[in-house]
């Protein structure tokens, strides 16, 4: 089945969408396939697949693993529907701190690539909802972190008024804190594949919203970066 993906303001963070096919008896889609994801430029092996049941207003992050154990996200909506969110982690990136959202459902069926080097983490805006995520490393206690979902600097946009929360991710540090004692680096810049959209000329159709770190617009509106990599397809309104 065919996919699209949509690159979005965070180098290597994509949406999928994924063609499916629905009639009387229900739908059918394939999820993943390792071919034409490659061909798209998301070429991480998967190793771990989590599934979690969530009610209303739970908010699960900001979590990520160090680069004594990295782990990416390839994550879906399967019952209900969620706010997804990556934050760059990686210092030195031109886009340390800043984040992304998008609301993946089980009705739009779309998925997000979160990389190693990215924060994750989704609250339900439905009454419940399950998320599947595949995963491109093993779950190390010992290399996880955790940056404070409800952080001022970041100020994201959860979609819950009152998120419930675990008491470690209530607990988690915050940008400026995980700053003085980082656990990702940026890398350089990946290649991008000539398959992808870029977010500007998707975005309406993708659901997605990107932002800026408050505390970054303020001192210098100009550096917000333009997409990481240049797209060929026309340009066309985005949501602010």
């Amino acid at each position: 089945m065919e996919i699209t993906v949509s690159k979005t303001r965070l180098e290597g963070v994509v949406l999928i969408d994924t063609k499916f096919f629905r009639d009387e008896r229900g739908f059918f889609i394939e999820n993943y396939h390792q071919q034409r994801f490659a061909e798209h430029g998301i070429r991480e092996t998967f190793v771990q697949d989590n599934h979690s049941g969530s009610r209303k207003g739970v908010l699960r992050g900001l979590h990520y693993q160090d680069m004594t154990a990295p782990m990416g996200k390839l994550v879906r909506c399967t019952a209900g529907a969620i706010r997804d969110v990556a934050v760059d982690l990686r210092v030195g990136s031109p886009t340390f701190g800043r984040w992304v959202s998008a609301d993946l459902t089980a009705e739009n069926m779309r998925q997000i690539m979160v990389p190693a080097g990215f924060g994750h983490g989704f609250a339900t805006i439905s009454d419940y909802a399950e998320v599947q995520y595949k995963c491109s490393g093993l779950y190390t206690p010992a290399s996880e972190g955790t940056v404070a979902w409800n952080d001022p600097e970041l100020a994201i946009d959860w979609g819950v008024p009152e998120p419930v929360v675990s008491q470690r991710d209530g607990m988690g540090m915050s940008l400026q804190e995980y700053s003085r004692k980082p656990a990702l680096r940026y890398q350089g810049t990946r290649t991008c594949p000539r398959s992808s959209r870029s977010v500007d000329a998707d975005a309406s159709a993708a659901g997605l919203t990107r932002t800026c770190s408050p505390a970054l617009t303020r001192s210098a509106p100009s550096r917000c970066p333009p997409p990481a990599c240049p797209s060929s397809s026309p340009s066309l309104p985005s949501r602010p």
